[in-house]
């Protein structure tokens, strides 16, 4: 296939990607689901499940294997430009005085990694038939703990708006904790890649030592040449978003090299990125890399989606998922609820946060590509691992509802919890509060990219 070709297919395939993740999208919405939903239900119905049944070789005429490698990289710059907003509006400082958010935290972080960990342990043979011939050694262990351990603060978002909880007790305390919790997955997801899958103890002490050195570098090197010229006087956004992008692309590629994911070099961009005075950071800076960031998604959910191959699956599967689908829910709700009570919150209210906490994702999708991409799952095991995320986060909604019927409506927060980014599902707007639905970008944080 010539260059010309390929551009062809990209830009045609770029086009159904978007109008689908964007209708599904918006149905999803009209039945009080996330976007996300939708968007995923589209990445797996043009994948080969679905689309690759129609007759005539619809799925090979639109997605030839020639242009994957180009989708795959758009997939991932948007990655990079989502994970550095994420990390630049991460504030650890949320753990401050708060002792309802540090217990649920905690709570929600410790037990379904604990959770993920013993199944493996105590079913290796059900695991090990599903992994693909992947072994299920103890790089494998700490990565199905982290994957049941990620809540996604994006789509998060998203469903405390729509239902009503933004401002509530509920809905700060789990806003906050979602945020601790996936600030805390990311370095254990690290620490899994870091070894190499398969590495031995000499490769994984090389690239912990050059990890090391990066970090420094980031943070001691990079951190105040870039405050320097962005805190310039008078340096106009046009000048400081181009430093942005570039510092996010370059310690992605960094990571990358490291042997890890871009994602973390993108995070890592964003903790380090310069913030207002007041410690909050610039919209004029992070929204241009939501918008852009927000029209690539797509093709993230479109590559995602290709890896899901449904028909693959067999009737032992089935009942392992049924198996992780419990577990999610019984180290996510569960644990968030009975955390949430230890902080002497109602019964009710604590309900609600055990609720919110087991919303995976977007951010359960990245990580599974993560571990796809390393080898460390096979195709089996993550098309079952996405089957959970869309599980446990389709079923937020309709449990809310059911909760806020049952009883008066949750209370105002106690404690003020500081605001998080609520990412590309959510309205712009203060993340602990009410906002419309349109409107200007509040000076003290990120906004978000328009909804889908």
């Amino acid at each position: 296939m010539s260059s010309d070709s390929v551009i062809t297919h990209v830009v045609a395939a770029l086009a159904v990607v978007v109008g689908a993740s964007y209708a599904l999208g918006a149905l999803a919405r009209r039945f009080g689901q996330p976007p996300v939903i939708g968007q995923l239900f589209a990445g797996i119905a043009l994948g080969p499940s679905l689309l690759g049944l129609v007759p005539g070789g619809v799925h090979e005429l639109l997605f030839p294997p020639e242009i994957r490698p180009v989708m795959t990289a758009l997939a991932q710059v948007a990655l990079v430009f989502f994970l550095f907003a994420v990390g630049y509006e991460l504030d650890l400082g949320m753990l401050r005085g708060q002792r309802s958010v540090t217990t649920v935290s905690l709570g929600g972080f410790v037990v379904p990694m604990l959770l993920g960990a013993g199944l493996v342990l105590l079913l290796p043979g059900p695991f090990a038939a599903v992994n693909d011939g992947l072994p299920t050694d103890a790089t494998f262990v700490l990565y199905m703990a982290v994957a049941l351990s990620i809540t996604a603060v994006p789509v998060l978002a998203s469903i405390i708006k729509d239902q009503g909880l933004a401002g509530t007790r509920p809905g700060t305390v789990a806003m906050a904790s979602a945020g601790v919790i996936d600030a805390l997955s990311w370095p254990v997801l690290a620490v899994v890649l870091v070894g190499g899958v398969h590495g031995s103890a000499r490769e994984w002490a090389v690239k912990a030592a050059l990890l090391v050195v990066y970090v420094l570098v980031m943070l001691f090197a990079v951190r105040p040449l870039t405050a320097r010229w962005i805190g310039r006087p008078g340096t106009p956004v046009s000048r400081q978003v181009p430093v942005a992008v570039t510092v996010a692309l370059a310690s992605a590629w960094a990571t990358n090299a490291l042997g890890l994911h871009v994602i973390f070099g993108a995070l890592l961009a964003g903790v380090i990125m310069p913030r207002r005075p007041d410690g909050t950071p610039d919209a004029r800076l992070l929204r241009p890399l939501q918008d852009t960031g927000g029209l690539l998604l797509p093709m993230f959910f479109a590559v995602s989606g290709t890896a899901v191959v449904l028909d693959g699956l067999r009737g032992s599967d089935l009942l392992l998922l049924a198996v992780i689908v419990v577990a999610a829910v019984v180290g996510k709700l569960g644990a968030g609820t009975l955390a949430a009570r230890t902080g002497r919150l109602p019964w009710r209210e604590s309900l609600l946060i055990g609720v919110l906490l087991n919303t995976r994702g977007l951010t359960e999708l990245i990580v599974l590509d993560v571990g796809l991409r390393a080898g460390v799952i096979g195709p089996r095991l993550y098309a079952l691992l996405v089957v959970m995320a869309l599980v446990t986060t389709a079923a937020a909604g309709p449990l809310i509802r059911l909760l806020r019927r049952s009883g008066d409506e949750p209370s105002a927060p106690r404690e003020s919890t500081p605001e998080i980014w609520s990412g590309p599902e959510a309205a712009p707007g203060p993340k602990a509060a009410p906002v419309p639905d349109a409107g200007p970008l509040p000076s003290g944080g990120g906004g978000a990219v328009p909804r889908s």
